[in-house]
């Protein structure tokens, strides 16, 4: 039997997840809303906002039961994800040494952030000295480690000109840094060095600490800043997320403690330990060549105790340490795990993030030193890692994840983009799209690919010079395409480990328009100068312009002086037909390439 009190049983309100930041348009799909429904909402609340502008987790929930929604806490995880992260690291560098033989040892901080937002000047207020003084132009030209003690707790500062700094030193194994904070000016907001920044931190999957500077000078806006990062998923504490984030002002030192107390935080819940009793073993953060001292480098003790008089090995090169120098310049006869001391005594120069060890005897040391050399050597014989031998290799099993690097002409290609990759599947392959930009490919792009052993994928733009040669030095896939679907395709089919080699793009030259002049028989002509290469006659060529591409067609005439010519050479000048193109302007690149098949992988 029915009764009454069943049937007017008002209905259970409808339950929603809300993540920690979203846009108004996403919760409006989340909610079954219009967009301008929830603007009307919150213009009633007195907020102002766009469908793209992001809202706190404490709006959305106020907007979600105004609609009639029971909102859904989601059970927290027994340890964030920052002390998480913190902690694996930690355990994966004492993995091999007895619990009994650990000792807590400092946290190792590095500064990343966009060019000018203060990154120097916060590690100069930290420190109470005066770094940048001696920084041409006071910005920071080299790489310096310093370690400062709060309340007898001693913090090692890696100061880095870059993330490409950071990302050489994981491309070479090195993994140095257990905190890293990212410098946004409050005046400035969110600028691309700081994306690229976060994308190589992410791509490191390093916990990091939002240090928002300057926040003493007019116009600064914190509240930007963090609606900035939320739009980039990188959600902060006081908005529901697990990301810190400290206001400072380097100039006036407000918010400098609780900064230092933060890294404290993180550095505690990572339980960061390393065993001292050990020879000495850790990573070369620089090297020169000092006129009265020689071989000399910065090194970053990560194990182990190294006092003066060890053998030693510093990535190709060996040695003894003849004398041991602080970050105040003060001798030192031996440093401990986290410590950053100068060493004096090896008989070549290491790169920056080769790794540095204690020996028990000069010929183990000259014997470790050439048997990295050796593996250099067959490592660079191996080959490139390329989209074709990743496929071979999620096909056999090896591989379970594919990392991307998305370079394309403008921004508003980025999103279709993303949003035709990420709809992939593959059974047991993940794709990882670590960074994506437009503008051309740059060398931090390629180191980026290096480090995390990933593809660099490109969209109607071209690669700079630089990164160029050092793809073909480092073996670095670019794959360059001009319609979505190609590339979209090649991925899938990389992720499914169908990608069959195909053909390959080599650059043969390239000259630079310097003069364009008219002709009865082309149209227009361009004078040119050959920057590189050689620039051959049929050729195909390409026509770029300030790093896009504005035409592709053949080499129909080329002219040297008043004789047609075959092909010419770097340094000399020349006259350049191309076939069915005359819009040529001074300035332009004509890059000459050709197609081959590529090798099997």
């Amino acid at each position: 039997m029915v009764t009454r009190a069943s049937q007017t049983r008002t209905p259970a309100k409808p339950r929603v997840q809300l993540p920690q930041a979203t846009t108004v348009g996403q919760l409006a799909e989340l909610l079954g809303q219009s967009p301008i429904s929830l603007i009307k909402h919150l213009m009633k609340a007195g907020v102002m906002a766009t469908v793209n502008q992001v809202v706190d987790y404490d709006t959305a929930r106020r907007l979600a039961q105004e609609f009639g929604f029971t909102v859904v806490v989601p059970k927290q995880p027994e340890k964030s994800a920052v002390a998480a992260a913190t902690a694996r690291r930690a355990a994966v560098a004492v993995a091999e040494e007895p619990a009994a033989a650990l000792k807590p040892r400092p946290p190792v901080v590095t500064i990343m952030g966009h060019v000018d937002h203060g990154k120097t000047s916060l590690l100069d207020a930290i420190r109470r000295s005066k770094i940048t003084a001696t920084e041409a132009g006071e910005i920071t030209q080299h790489i310096g480690a310093y370690q400062v003690n709060v309340d007898n707790h001693p913090i090692t500062f890696i100061d880095t000109p870059g993330h490409e700094a950071f990302t050489a030193m994981r491309a070479r194994g090195a993994q140095i840094t257990d905190v890293a904070i990212l410098v946004v000016a409050a005046d400035d907001g969110v600028m691309p060095q700081t994306v690229e920044a976060l994308d190589h931190i992410k791509a490191a999957q390093v916990p990091l600490i939002v240090a928002m500077n300057k926040i003493d000078k007019p116009g600064a806006d914190l509240d930007r800043i963090k609606r900035q990062l939320g739009e980039l998923g990188l959600v902060l504490e006081e908005w529901g997320g697990e990301v810190l984030s400290v206001p400072v002002s380097a100039k006036t030192q407000q918010g400098i403690p609780q900064l230092l107390e933060s890294i404290l935080l993180v550095a505690e819940l990572g339980d960061l330990k390393a065993n001292p009793d050990r020879l000495a073993q850790g990573v070369v953060l620089e090297a020169s060549l000092d006129k009265s001292r020689g071989p000399v480098g910065t090194v970053l003790i990560q194990a182990g105790t190294l006092r003066v008089g060890d053998p030693i090995v510093a990535g190709e090169a060996s040695g003894k340490v003849k004398a041991m120098f602080n970050d105040l310049g003060k001798p030192m006869r031996r440093a401990s795990p986290s410590s950053p001391v100068l060493v004096m005594g090896l008989n070549g120069l290491p790169q920056a993030g080769d790794l540095f060890a204690s020996a028990t005897s000069d010929k183990v040391a000259r014997t470790l030193a050439e048997g990295r050399a050796q593996k250099r050597a067959q490592a660079q014989a191996a080959g490139a890692v390329t989209l074709d031998r990743l496929a071979a290799q999620i096909r056999s099993g090896e591989v379970k994840e594919l990392n991307l690097i998305l370079k394309t002409d403008v921004q508003g290609s980025i999103e279709p983009i993303r949003n035709s990759l990420v709809r992939l599947e593959a059974e047991d392959v993940k794709l990882r799209l670590l960074h994506a930009a437009s503008g051309t490919v740059t060398e931090s792009d390629v180191m980026l690919a290096v480090a995390s052993k990933a593809i660099v994928v490109g969209f109607n733009t071209r690669p700079e010079p630089g990164a160029r040669r050092l793809a073909e030095a480092e073996g670095v896939d670019i794959r360059l395409y001009d319609v979505i679907y190609h590339l979209v395709e090649d991925v899938e089919k990389a992720m499914k480990g169908l990608v069959e080699p195909v053909t390959a793009e080599v650059v043969e030259g390239h000259a630079q328009v310097r003069a364009v002049f008219d002709s009865s028989r082309l149209g227009r002509v361009a004078g040119c100068y050959v920057t590189d290469g050689k620039v051959i006659r049929g050729a195909r060529v390409r026509v770029v312009r300030r790093g896009q591409v504005v035409g592709d067609s053949n080499v129909v005439s080329l002219r040297h002086v008043k004789e047609d010519v075959r092909e010419i050479g770097t340094g000399a000048e020349c006259g350049v037909g191309v076939e069915g193109y005359n819009d040529f302007q001074v300035g332009d690149v004509i890059e000459v390439y050709r197609r081959q098949r590529a090798p099997q992988a």
